[in-house]
């Protein structure tokens, strides 16, 4: 890799060393006709896409001292349709939860929807308006483990009910967590058809009512975790 000022979404060493087998592996499985194993150095590449996910830039705008938007793009797309990105995000979920002394595949998850504004640009067929939160744009389903770590999302347009994001969400969990999970906690939003749909998957769903006592924002003891994803 090129000496360059290192920028702060950068991978470490150490975060580099865990997933390298793994890229190499890949570009090992698609080697160009020509045998050429390309002009830029993968972990260079990987710390293009992590800026462009962290800043939300174009990705034309990646800065002048990284590779441009026509290597990094080209892997952003193959190891997103191929499932490569989600290979590496479940091997270091695993890691994470071992060393926090859990099992590497979580038996609870924490389910929640956020609406939030569409950038300009975006198609009107896949946005809506949420009437309740009163935002014009998208649903974001979460579901994750008790540590905040990510085991499915969906995007929706904003008018789409909870219950169908807690339907898509669940579906996803059974389908990403390989039949562990056997609990999952939701709030008040999510009605009888998230819990119909869990028990066909085997998941007891239990929507967590709040107290109407308490005032004001009280967080909930697991369900917290869902507003504040590891990671986010």
């Amino acid at each position: 890799m090129s000496e360059r000022k290192p920028y702060p979404n950068d991978l470490s060493d150490g975060q580099w060393a865990l997933i390298e087998p793994m890229i190499t592996a890949w570009k090992d499985r698609h080697r160009s006709v020509s045998g050429h194993q390309g002009a830029y150095d993968m972990r260079e590449i990987v710390n293009a896409i992590l800026c462009q996910g962290r800043t939300g830039c174009q990705w034309a705008y990646l800065p002048h001292d990284l590779p441009p938007k026509s290597a990094t793009y080209y892997y952003f797309a193959a190891w997103r349709d191929d499932g490569t990105d989600h290979v590496i995000h479940e091997l270091l979920r695993c890691q994470v939860r071992e060393r926090a002394r859990r099992l590497e595949d979580p038996t609870l998850v924490v389910l929640d929807t956020q609406s939030v504004h569409a950038a300009a640009g975006v198609p009107s067929a896949t946005t809506g308006h949420d009437p309740a939160k009163r935002v014009p744009g998208r649903k974001r389903g979460l579901a994750v483990d008790v540590l905040g770590l990510v085991i499915a999302v969906v995007v929706l347009a904003a008018n789409a009910h909870d219950n169908a994001a807690g339907i898509a969400l669940l579906s996803e969990v059974a389908e990403n967590a390989g039949g562990s999970i056997s609990k999952a906690l939701a709030d008040q939003g999510f009605k009888s058809q998230v819990v119909t749909h869990g028990a066909g998957l085997g998941i007891d769903v239990e929507i967590v009512q709040r107290d109407p006592q308490h005032k004001g924002l009280v967080p909930q003891p697991k369900r917290w975790r869902v507003g504040r994803p590891t990671g986010s």
